[in-house]
Parts: structure tokens; C-alpha cells; sequence
């Protein structure tokens, strides 16, 4: 089970209201890290992500210290995304994507489901899944499903 992840953003502020929409949540700073912001879920679960400037980095602390705030440069890609529910239509998710001048386009995923790929500050991607997507995602996401997914990757390899 996910509770929280952490993206980098050029505009932390604006990135966590953005989310925050999505969820039909809330936005509020993220004191635990300097000049950073959360989208708060507001579900049963303390879903929140929490948006960092670009030029920050999560270093390990030293010996059994908690991790620390650094600074490097950011990448403008990296393999990271993650996937969010959320109960907008298409349609509006699109128009947010519009609104903030980000790439949002519908995809699908192998044939098993669709999701809006939303591009954070054109740089970070977020699958957004609307009601109609959620119902494929969870009718393909399942332990059989992935271990016969996983099976026909490996026997084609």
C-alpha cells in the first residue's frame, strides 16, 4: 500500500494545488523539508504527495540519522511516475493539463487499461485514472494477472 510519495517541482506550490484538484483535496506547505508543499487526499488512507523544488535532493543521514535536505541539479527526466485516482472526468483532467500548459494525453496500457498521462511541469508524469479507468486498472490489476504478465514477459525474453 502507497500512503505518500515526493516529486520534484519547478513551482512546489502550484504542482501540490494541481494535485491536491485532482483528489479534490487540499494543498498546505510540507515544513519537514524546506520550500516544499503537499497534496492532501483527504481518503482514509493519509494519502499525500509531497512536491520538492527541482534543485533539492534526499541524501542519507549519517549512521543511524534520518535522511537530510541537499541540493543538486535537477534532471528534466527520470523512469520515476506514479499512479493517482482520481474522480474528475477525462474531460477535466485534460482541461487542467490545458490550463497549466502540460502535456496531458489519454493512453492505453497494453490493452488492459487506460490512463491520462499527466506531465508535471513537463517533466514528471503522473497517470491519472478517472472512475471509468480505475474499474479497468483493478479489474486487470490483480496477483494472477500479474504473475501470468510476468510469465509471458519472461517466456518472450
Amino acid at each position: 500500500m502507497l500512503f505518500h510519495a515526493s516529486i520534484p517541482a519547478c513551482h512546489p506550490e502550484n504542482v501540490a494545488r494541481v494535485i491536491a484538484e485532482l483528489w479534490g483535496g487540499f494543498h498546505a506547505p510540507f515544513p519537514s523539508f524546506p520550500d516544499s508543499w503537499m497534496a492532501i487526499a483527504g481518503d482514509d488512507r493519509g494519502s499525500i504527495i509531497e512536491t520538492y523544488p527541482a534543485d533539492r535532493v534526499i541524501c542519507p543521514g549519517d549512521a543511524q540519522e534520518s535522511c537530510v535536505a541537499g541540493t543538486g541539479a535537477s534532471a528534466q527526466y527520470s523512469a520515476f511516475h506514479i499512479a493517482i485516482a482520481s474522480t474528475l472526468t477525462p474531460d477535466e483532467v485534460l482541461a487542467i493539463g490545458k490550463r497549466e500548459g502540460w502535456r496531458a494525453v489519454r493512453c492505453t496500457r497494453g490493452d488492459f487499461f487506460d490512463v491520462i498521462e499527466l506531465w508535471i511541469e513537463e517533466t514528471t508524469m503522473i497517470e491519472v485514472l478517472t472512475d471509468e479507468m480505475q474499474k479497468q486498472y483493478l479489474a486487470f490489476a490483480t496477483p494472477e494477472n500479474f504473475r501470468a504478465f510476468a510469465a509471458t514477459a519472461a517466456a518472450q525474453a
